[in-house]
């Protein structure tokens, strides 16, 4: 093995799976030390499964300002900043939502024992935004207003690929891909050929799976979907992605959307708007000079602004 052989380690984390690439064997146990210990304190500021987690005293706090961790005020910076790039469309207050559809423990457990939902029938009613996160980044304190519950799942698992990937290219001074269930994050000096990333509805998917081969050198690129955190309520089948205006599952034409951007956070903000903004989608994307790659429940594919194969007016 040469020093500047690709290494790769994984292991199961959050109910998914982490994946670090790394440019030199040397950095691979740092690399390791250094990501198990970031994902630590994330999952410590906003598990919302965790009882002694900073979210979960948070929701519970009854509208009482708390203080915080650097690390739990940094996420929750990371997911007012994707509400307001979105116009709300992705909003951190829809833990009450997902609470009432079930998704109330760690997603194995969910999908090994079934949902237990809180309401059964009936609307659930718009979320109660993000505008009641009341955060005072300098005091590092907090406060939720008129009953918000707050879930981080749209943007923690993404930001935390992002300073995992930044610190250990920091601290190892290699190149390194780190993927935590698909969300991908690269820092330093990239592989020759760059890295190259395996696009499809489900990041377990086997590599003869329907999807693409894409590469990236820098930034993240993520997927969103519908179809793989997804279970059935009273015979309804469900997902995790929540319209804000609604409380509900978001119903979209598209069952999976990636997106690559500058940051793995900006990536899963985008693809996740994506999903919830439905056939206004493309539109917004090729807006914002996004390349992205969305798929339709019938398995045909639309692609903006420079992802592989775009074509003048979509396709693939």
């Amino acid at each position: 093995m040469t020093a500047n052989a690709i290494t790769e380690d994984s292991f199961e984390v959050w109910g998914t799976t982490a994946v670090l690439l790394v440019t030199s064997p040397l950095a691979a146990v740092p690399a390791r030390r250094l990501a198990e210990h970031v994902l630590a304190d994330v999952d410590l500021a906003c598990s919302r499964f965790r009882p002694d987690s900073e979210l979960t005293r948070l929701n519970e706090a009854g509208g009482e300002p708390m203080m915080i961790s650097a690390t739990f005020a940094d996420l929750l910076s990371a997911a007012l900043r994707a509400a307001r790039l979105t116009g709300g469309d992705v909003d951190p207050t829809c833990g009450q939502a997902l609470a009432g559809l079930g998704y109330d423990r760690d997603f194995a457990e969910l999908r090994a024992g079934g949902a237990t939902p809180l309401r059964l029938a009936g609307p659930a009613g718009a979320v109660p935004g993000w505008r009641r996160v009341r955060l005072d980044n300098g005091a590092r304190r907090v406060r939720l207003e008129h009953g918000a519950q707050l879930d981080l799942g749209a943007t923690a698992k993404a930001w935390a690929a992002d300073t995992c990937a930044e610190q250990i290219a920091r601290r190892t001074g290699c190149g390194v891909l780190v993927s935590l269930g698909g969300d991908v994050a690269v820092a330093g000096t990239p592989p020759p050929e760059g890295w190259q990333i395996r696009v499809a509805d489900d990041h377990a998917a086997p590599p003869d799976a329907p999807g693409q081969t894409v590469t990236i050198t820098s930034g993240g690129l993520a997927t969103s979907s519908t179809t793989v955190r997804a279970w059935t309520v009273a015979g309804r089948p469900v997902h995790h992605i929540i319209d804000p205006a609604t409380g509900e599952p978001a119903s979209s034409c598209w069952r999976t959307v990636s997106v690559a951007a500058g940051t793995c956070t900006d990536a899963n903000t985008a693809s996740t708007a994506a999903i919830i903004r439905s056939a206004a989608a493309p539109a917004w994307l090729r807006d914002m000079g996004l390349p992205a790659r969305l798929v339709r429940h019938d398995g045909t594919v639309e692609t903006t602004a420079g992802w592989p194969g775009d074509e003048p007016g979509g396709g693939a």
